[in-house]
């Protein structure tokens, strides 16, 4: 049986075109609004759920557009970190606070804002590529919110636009085929979940599709301020949660 709640539709259809245009072309932060957008009519768990096979949907077409710019040497290094953090939060998933999650993730995410103001090498606070990526497949696992610890990692490294929109898409296209483990272990995928998320599939290429359309007609240099800018959103809004939890 699908939800049947008209807010949740009017929470979950721009939630889901939002976290696609990031996908296809504006960065990774920008989806962390999904979770809690949806979250505000179900639970953030099953919110997280139903999204989770609409942005493998999304991968397929995000990667199928930006594989050929994508950096492999650097997603070669960011895999393994990237993983053990999807094998913890798959064992304390159900157990860890989620305000807790928030509170480090927004308070990280701000910091990095602050550096990038006051230093204009924008060095990352934390140079260790499993850090950021442990801490990225973490919570990206548990709330969908890894774009804001792979930022931290990727934007000092001042990518061209198209390999750094494109190595995001391959890593996180991998990091959610990974996390349909735990959350097939852990029970999520009931009738219901996967029956809504089949109803709000076809709005995963649509939003990959806006988000390409989107970085075509914007500079570099504006990508990366609207990259910081949904960092330091994101971040703001993380961190509100958690003092709130």
């Amino acid at each position: 049986m699908l939800v049947t709640d008209p807010w949740f539709y009017i929470t979950a259809i721009p939630a889901i075109l939002i976290y696609g245009i990031g996908k296809g072309g504006l960065g990774g932060a920008l989806g962390i609004i999904a979770v809690p957008m949806i979250a505000l009519v179900i639970s953030p768990m099953q919110a997280a759920a139903i999204l989770l096979p609409i942005l493998c949907v999304m991968d397929v077409f995000a990667i199928k557009v930006h594989y050929r710019n994508a950096d492999y040497s650097l997603l070669k290094l960011m895999l393994p970190g990237a993983f053990v953090g999807i094998v913890v939060a798959g064992f304390f998933l159900s157990v860890i606070p989620t305000a807790g999650l928030s509170l480090l993730i927004g308070s990280l995410s701000l910091l990095f804002c602050l550096q990038y103001l006051l230093n204009s090498s924008n060095k990352p606070i934390v140079k260790n590529v499993w850090f950021w990526c442990a801490l990225g497949g973490f919570s990206s696992t548990t709330i969908h919110a890894g774009g804001g610890p792979i930022s931290i990692y990727l934007l000092p490294k001042r990518l061209n636009k198209l390999t750094l929109v494109a190595t995001m898409a391959v890593l996180f296209g991998i990091i959610n085929l990974i996390k349909l483990i735990p959350y097939t272990l852990l029970g999520n995928f009931d009738q219901t979940n996967l029956l809504t998320a089949l109803v709000l599939m076809p709005l995963a290429p649509i939003g990959v599709k806006l988000g390409v359309m989107l970085l075509h007609r914007v500079s570099q240099s504006m990508v990366y301020r609207l990259c910081y800018l949904f960092l330091f959103l994101s971040g703001l809004k993380l961190f509100g949660d958690g003092i709130i939890g």
